[in-house]
């Protein structure tokens, strides 16, 4: 059985989609669709059930995935590995939100990109989860950071990391409470503060109020800024209050420019997983940075 056949079979298996699977392999969609229909003639089975939005695998199709796909990515390793010597310099295409990326993942990468003859180079871009995932999909990055957990069998996500959100603001707001100690404030009586926030739709701060208080925020956005390093500078300034991952704010909040304004007994938590393109762990370089992260989470508590 020719290989290329199968490996795009199980392209297409995890990609769930001739399209994309074309986009992943570098092949147009009518050579993809030729190669599934020669092996499935050679089989005498039919593979996957053609549907309005992709493709889903028969019975037959999954057995099959479930046996190759593992001696095919396997394959892949020993390429990569024979491929590799000091002289070749390895590109690590990284993908997540700008502020965790740029706060946590990258310190922690740029130990890999030496000259020990395993390093590699590193190539970052930054987006929401959704433009994250459909990047990773696409095949334009090769792992990426997400707070959103992927479906489909295309990627493998881990969870990464969880981080505390924390409601700040700039000591003068706590003037706003009289006499009572502003942590333990309501949702009523923090309505009347500002809001700075990363969007219109208010996320963080409606998330917090969601687990927190239960309810929803009525204030609206006084300051809206896309990068919370920036909603944090602001929220210091006294621009409004604003809900922070507690990474982000922890020095401010140890050198008094903000405080918080409630300590809720369980704070709001927020995932992170670490994801990748089902199979590409096989490749040394994406391998080495993706346990490199892992180990790296740990301290990130």
């Amino acid at each position: 059985m020719d290989l290329a056949l199968l490996r795009t079979f199980v392209t297409v298996h995890r990609a769930g989609s001739f399209t994309r699977a074309a986009a992943l392999l570098g092949l147009s969609q009518p050579a993809v669709t030729s190669q599934i229909r020669t092996l499935e003639r050679q089989l005498g089975r039919p593979l996957f059930l053609r549907q309005a939005r992709g493709v889903t695998p028969t019975t037959i199709g999954d057995e099959l995935a479930h046996k190759a796909a593992p001696h095919l990515d396997a394959l892949v390793e020993i390429a990569e590995t024979g491929l590799d010597d000091e002289s070749l310099l390895r590109t690590l295409h990284l993908a997540g939100p700008p502020e965790f990326t740029a706060e946590r993942a990258l310190p922690a990468l740029v130990e890999l990109t030496g000259d020990d003859g395993q390093g590699f180079a590193l190539r970052t871009s930054f987006g929401t989860a959704e433009e994250t995932l459909e990047g990773l999909s696409a095949g334009h990055h090769d792992l990426a950071i997400s707070t959103a957990r992927p479906r489909g069998a295309l990627l493998t996500a881990t969870a990464l990391c969880d981080e505390e959100h924390v409601l700040v603001a700039a000591p003068r707001w706590a003037e706003r409470f009289g006499s009572g100690n502003p942590r333990h404030q309501g949702a009523p009586a923090l309505e009347h503060l500002p809001v700075v926030e990363v969007h219109e739709s208010l996320p963080f701060v409606s998330r917090y109020w969601a687990a927190v208080f239960d309810s929803r925020p009525s204030a609206s956005g006084t300051v809206i800024v896309p990068d919370l390093r920036a909603v944090l500078a602001c929220a210091a300034a006294g621009a409004g209050l604003a809900v922070l991952p507690r990474y982000l704010c922890a020095e401010a909040l140890e050198r008094g420019e903000v405080i918080a304004l409630h300590e809720p007994a369980v704070p709001p938590l927020r995932t992170y997983f670490l994801v990748v393109r089902t199979g590409t762990l096989a490749m040394p370089h994406i391998a080495r940075a993706y346990e490199w992260l892992q180990r790296a989470a740990v301290g990130w508590g």
